[in-house]
């Protein structure tokens, strides 16, 4: 039903009510109700279309006793004549309409009209306000479809703090408006009560483009409702499930249940009680009793997406043909998230030095927010030059650039992918004792790829509680599947343990957990990392699922004097540093830049440039920190 705005409607809708009042009025009074009926025929014939209190009846099904009990309740409320007659004819002189007073005073009366089950309790139109008799108890209509009946009509006040209006997107990927039509043929050809709408998949944004677009071809409005805020109590789930179908009868709406992984049963029970359009929008389908109609919603490829940049940035989009390859590639974003960016974007283009970067830059920003709540986010800095390491291990690093740059020609214009979703993603293990550059590779990574750097301490994200590692470990993928980050497994030892023999469940599910990581990481269209100090620990099978395994070797002599020379900023002030006794010190090059801070520090407070005391002393603070004092041949000749 559409909503009744229409100021002519609205005005012709009074007159018509204040007929029927007057109706009302004489049969209260025992005059001749047939003088009325003209005044109503002549203000139901300046109606456009059906009087609100008529659609309202053949909505809910009402009897001619029940539609004019209705009236009177809702005439106490609007006509004060009608109230005062209600007053001279009831108990104690009230001005309230009774069940007693509507039976001997309205045509064709039923004892029924006030049981639970009928419409005007069961749908809460009318409500009773006094333990008293039913006869005698006081009749109230409720406010909401009050002035439903005078023309107001809008979302009732109990429910606005649950629900959201969404409105109808400007844009839609084609495979997205095709799953449309399908939804609508399905709907128009089925008779009687509506099937659950389930769509699955990883695009949440098109979920509700989709149910907004097949709501407003069917005529309804979309609300939606998140699953986490709907009550669990029985009673209470019951309350908002016919408080919500009075709704959406009276508003026309539809109802979107968006679902998590915790309140997935919430909504599949709420979707089950209620009555008319109930679209459920989760990653996985969720059981209903309910007959459900499945489709699956995932992000657009990547000519979808490019198609849909063209569109958000109009005539701007020639100036970044090739940038719209390479992003329509790299990241996988909604057709609402690339029109609102799009959109922004538009504004600042014309004056952006490189446009293309500026894109580049706009949509590694907007898919950020979801990693960002469950992983730190790593400012590279590092580049190939400040990599000390032997030229094997910079070749595989190469390598691994090249693997992630070209990955999707590879897969999709040569075919790989054809053949086969398994072992597509691109892993690594980079091995090594601590401070020996496993972070700063990453780093150099994602600096020349021009990517995200997340890093994910797996030792906080292993839980003692079953299957919730697993949890953990798939929000992250599919809040980095968007970007295509760079995910930096910090620490993977605390779960890459030798394979355990299987005593009891904990030990079934922390292989199954490990299982899972090396699973998503091989699907994962990005480039994760795993890093470790104890390399001998992990699983040989585990490593055999890697495609690269790079060996981070403590640095010689030649290679420590190399981290010396580069790792003091340009700026820094210093005095007669001696590069090639620093590289005596046998520490690592993570090491070293907490050597150097320190005594850039020291130097600081005495306002002097940093010089070989400083360092000395900034040496032995770093030892006590690892419990391991320098030798005199480590710091022979420093001062």
């Amino acid at each position: 039903m559409n909503a009744l705005p229409q100021l002519d409607w609205t005005e012709a809708n009074q007159r018509y009510l204040a007929a029927e009042f007057a109706r009302l009025k004489a049969r209260l009074s025992g005059t001749d109700v047939q003088a009325m009926r003209e005044s109503l025929c002549e203000a139901q014939a300046a109606l456009p279309q059906s009087a609100a209190i008529d659609q309202l009846a053949e909505i809910f099904g009402l009897s001619p006793f029940e539609r004019d009990l209705l009236l009177l309740c809702a005439g106490v409320e609007m006509d004060a004549e009608l109230a005062a007659r209600c007053a001279r004819l009831g108990p104690a002189n009230r001005p309230f309409a009774t069940f007693g007073l509507a039976l001997g005073a309205l045509a064709d009366p039923h004892w029924s009209a006030l049981t639970p089950v009928r419409p005007l309790r069961l749908w809460r139109l009318l409500e009773l306000k006094d333990e008293q008799a039913l006869a005698s108890s006081r009749l109230s209509i409720d406010e909401r479809v009050l002035h439903y009946l005078a023309g107001v009509n809008y979302l009732d006040p109990r429910l606005r703090p649950l629900l959201r209006a969404y409105a109808t997107p400007a844009a839609m990927a084609p495979s997205h408006a095709r799953v449309v039509d399908a939804v609508v043929q399905a709907l128009e050809e089925r008779e009687g009560r509506p099937p659950v709408v389930q769509f699955a998949g990883d695009d949440d944004a098109g979920q509700k483009d989709a149910a907004c677009v097949v709501a407003s071809r069917l005529g309804l409005q979309l609300h939606m409702l998140r699953a986490a805020e709907i009550p669990t109590g029985a009673h209470e789930l019951e309350a908002l499930s016919l408080l919500w179908h009075r709704e959406a009868a009276l508003l026309g709406s539809a109802l979107l249940i968006e679902t998590g992984d915790t309140a997935a049963a919430t909504g599949a029970r709420l979707a089950d009680q209620t009555d008319g359009l109930v679209f459920i929008a989760a990653r996985e389908p969720a059981p209903i009793e309910r007959p459900t109609l499945r489709f699956t919603l995932e992000k657009p490829g990547a000519a979808e997406q490019k198609q849909l940049w063209a569109q958000a940035l109009g005539a701007d989009a020639a100036r970044l043909n090739g940038a719209l390859d390479a992003v329509a590639t790299q990241f996988r974003l909604s057709a609402q998230t690339i029109l609102r960016t799009g959109e922004t974007l538009r504004a600042t283009l014309d004056s952006a030095a490189a446009p293309d970067v500026a894109l580049w830059r706009a949509c590694r920003t907007s898919v950020r927010s979801r990693l960002d709540d469950l992983a730190q986010r790593v400012e590279p800095y590092a580049k190939w030059d400040d990599l000390v390491l032997p030229d094997p291990q910079k070749s595989v690093l190469r390598q691994i650039a090249v693997h992630v740059r070209h990955r999707l020609a590879v897969y999709e214009a040569w075919g790989f992918a054809g053949k086969g979703a398994r072992g597509l993603g691109i892993s690594a293990l980079f091995a090594g004792e601590s401070g020996t550059g496993k972070t700063m590779a990453a780093e150099v990574l994602a600096n020349e790829l021009h990517l995200d750097l997340y890093c994910i301490d797996l030792a906080s994200t292993v839980s003692k509680y079953i299957g919730e590692t697993e949890k953990n470990l798939r929000r992250m993928f599919d809040a980095a599947e968007d970007s295509g980050a760079i995910l930096l497994f910090d620490e993977a030892d605390a779960l890459f343990g030798k394979r355990s023999e299987v005593k009891d469940s904990h030990d079934r599910y922390a292989n199954i957990e490990v299982s899972y990581l090396l699973q998503r990481m091989e699907a994962y269209r990005g480039l994760a990392v795993l890093t470790t100090n104890l390399k001998p620990a992990l699983d040989p099978a585990f490593r055999r699922r890697l495609r690269f395994v790079v060996e981070f070797p403590f640095p010689d002599q030649q290679q420590r004097e190399q981290i010396w020379r580069d790792i003091f900023p340009a700026a820094t002030p210093l005095y007669q540093i001696d590069h090639a006794k620093l590289a005596r010190l046998n520490v690592a090059g993570g090491h070293i830049r907490n050597i150097a801070m320190n005594a850039a520090f020291l130097a600081a407070e005495e306002c002097r440039a940093v010089a070989m005391p400083h360092l000395l002393q900034a040496a032995h603070s770093e030892a006590t920190k690892r419990e391991r004092a320098l030798s005199d041949m480590e710091t022979r000749g420093w001062v």
